[in-house]
């Protein structure tokens, strides 16, 4: 039986400004709009716990790319890298509307949704749709998601419902092969990223036979209170690199913990509805070291920071990752999605369908200004037939660290990258 293909990308860009916040109400770092008060997203109990099993495949994600798994990983180990687990967690959302079985189990699990399921998944990205944008004027959040499906398919009704209900997703119908349909993609990634994803598909990737592409993008940009100054950027060595590096440099009073395994900063955008955690190993723990210690719970002990008065070294730095997903979220629990004769998708269109490719592009750039991050996710579907007292202290990032942007009410995670001086 001859095989189609669905396409699934999800892009997600944060784009922040590189500066610092406090842990002070003092907004003297940037001007404050009017009527600008952090009211924190409401979740209840049971959603509270999604979340937080949803932080969870957001680090087994990122630990199972980027650290060698059976003497493999996505990644190498040594590079620098940048993922967004939320994007997939769109990206899979919608899809799961599409299947069933042991399948849908599989993605439910994977996501950390478990026996909530697919209205679990649909549900909260629904209220992180509706509600993320809206937390701060300073932030500029946006989610969106679309769906292209190739002449002669049809999507079942039930699917294109909650498409529309829950991810503000309206199919549209195409030729695949009119030569035109990768660029009306790629324009479609431009236009929801603010042209920092100008191409999701080249014409090699593109396949005229797929049965669909789904897409969801993430766009984040944010101020941050304080503001480093230019003039206070020098070029310093960083370990592991033969030459030095542009280290931005203040000194402010910001959330910050410690422990064993590391020093923990925390860096709000606006009125503090967002924020970058920097999580810096200590002398003798490697950036690997500190990721396997990492997991919903022990990601609680760096929500609630007491304030220090911290000396803040920070790189300015860029890097890119390109990464296939398919064995990587087969190995995290959900084989059977990418399994010919196997997959179950029979609630999603009129053939049968397996994911046949699933890759993530993600880009971050961090200097004085701002910080820039990018994430796409494409999915191939085949058809077959703790408080302290305010101290001073040094948190110079002056080796390879982790970090992680997230939503503070929720402790959502948006973006987690490792940066190694590469």
């Amino acid at each position: 039986m001859r095989k189609r293909m669905i396409m699934l990308a999800a892009l997600a860009v944060a784009l922040t400004a590189a500066p610092l916040a406090g842990c002070s109400d003092d907004d003297h770092g940037i001007e404050m709009p009017k009527d600008n008060t952090f009211k924190p997203i409401t979740l209840t109990r049971a959603q509270q716990e999604l979340v937080t099993a949803s932080n969870d495949f957001a680090f087994n994600l990122f630990r199972r790319a980027t650290l060698p798994v059976d003497g493999a990983s996505g990644l190498s180990a040594q590079k620098s890298a940048i993922l967004s687990p939320l994007s997939i967690t769109y990206a899979l959302g919608m899809l799961n509307n599409g299947a069933a079985g042991e399948t849908q189990q599989q993605i439910n699990e994977v996501l950390g949704f478990g026996d909530t399921g697919a209205d679990g998944i649909n549900a909260f990205c629904q209220k992180m749709l509706t509600e993320a944008p809206t937390l701060d004027k300073l932030t500029k959040v946006m989610i969106a998601n679309n769906i292209y499906v190739n002449e002669g398919y049809r999507l079942l009704p039930d699917f294109v419902a909650k498409a529309n209900e829950f991810y503000d997703a309206k199919p549209e119908t195409r030729n695949f092969h009119d030569g035109k349909t990768c660029s009306v993609i790629n324009r479609w990634a431009s236009d929801h990223t603010d042209g920092m994803i100008d191409k999701v598909l080249s014409e090699d990737t593109f396949n005229p036979d797929a049965v669909s592409y789904l897409l969801n993008a993430i766009y984040f940009k944010g101020a941050w209170k304080e503001k480093f100054s230019k003039s206070q950027t020098r070029n310093e060595a960083f370990e592991g690199r033969e030459q030095k590096i542009p280290m931005m440099h203040q000194e402010h009073e910001f959330n910050y913990t410690e422990n064993e395994l590391c020093q923990a900063l925390r860096l709000p955008y606006g009125n503090g509805a967002y924020a970058m955690t920097i999580l810096l190993p200590r002398e003798g723990t490697t950036v690997d070291e500190l990721l396997l210690s990492l997991n919903a719970e022990s990601w609680q002990q760096y929500r609630y920071m007491g304030c220090a008065i911290v000396d803040v070294k920070l790189p300015r730095f860029e890097s890119k990752t390109d990464l296939d997903l398919n064995e990587i979220m087969a190995s995290l629990g959900m084989p059977k999605a990418f399994t010919p004769f196997e997959a179950e998708f029979p609630n999603f269109c009129n053939v049968p369908t397996y994911i046949d490719m699933m890759k993530q592009v993600a880009r971050i750039k961090l200097d004085e200004e701002g910080t820039e991050a990018a994430a796409v996710t494409v999915i191939g579907d085949i058809a077959t037939s703790v408080p302290m007292e305010p101290q001073h202290v040094t948190f110079h990032a002056t080796r390879p660290f982790l970090y992680v942007i997230s939503e503070q009410s929720t402790g959502a995670i948006f973006f987690i990258g490792k940066y190694v001086g590469d």
